[in-house]
């Protein structure tokens, strides 16, 4: 019989394993207050963990960790869409509307990888394995949102993938309160490691030794 995960508290302690990769999932809203169109109705905080995930980012670039970024993107046909019509959600992230784009600040440099995906899991027909392990990475943080939606259908991939996944807690938004809290009560029932802060991030990163710039 499995056991309920009733407690989801994160852990101040990242123990991440291997080489470790920062993806960044859904961020976009182009710099749009309201970047979905029934926003009012999810769950605050996605104006208080944009900047902080712009901070974030930087400070892995810093450290030369490497980051990759995650769009989800559908023609204004929607022959890409699939199932996605048969839930909660109408037509979203449709191409060239101002509200897909990227969050300001996460945009990616030349030499970081964008991937666009149509499904809400980044793995799903996407080639986020293949460069996962071209950066030799066994462990995944993962930012952004939302909890109960990509964040987790991603953590469930990664999970089964063998990878270590890591849900940085106070920088994912879910559609709901108590659908975030379910979706990191799953994600700790996959990996009893998996739910950490920000702050745990950022004390592993003060671990990670300077990169020295190589001279011109």
């Amino acid at each position: 019989m499995a056991l309920e995960v009733t407690d989801w508290t994160p852990s101040g302690d990242l123990k991440p394993v291997g080489g470790v990769v920062l993806v960044v999932v859904d961020i976009q809203g182009g710099g749009l207050n309201s970047p979905v169109e029934n926003d009012a109705n999810l769950m605050p905080g996605r104006a208080e963990r944009n900047p902080k995930a712009v901070d974030l980012v930087n400070s892995f670039r810093e450290k030369r960790v490497p980051v990759i970024f995650i769009q989800e993107v559908h023609k204004p046909s929607l022959v890409d869409i699939g199932r996605e019509l048969d839930g909660s959600e109408g037509p979203h992230c449709i191409e060239g509307e101002q509200r897909t784009r990227l969050h300001p600040g996460l945009e990616p440099r030349p030499e970081e990888y964008l991937i666009q995906k149509r499904r809400y899991s980044a793995f799903f027909g996407t080639e986020l394995d293949l460069l996962l392990r071209g950066y030799q990475a066994r462990t995944v943080i993962l930012i952004g949102g939302m909890t109960d939606v990509c964040i987790h259908y991603t953590a469930v991939d990664a999970h089964q993938l063998d990878y270590h996944f890591r849900t940085v807690t106070d920088l994912v938004v879910g559609s709901g309160e108590e659908l975030h809290e379910a979706a990191l009560r799953a994600m700790k029932y996959l990996q009893r490691d998996s739910l950490v802060t920000s702050q745990s991030v950022y004390e592993w990163l003060e671990t990670v030794p300077a990169v020295e710039e190589v001279p011109a």
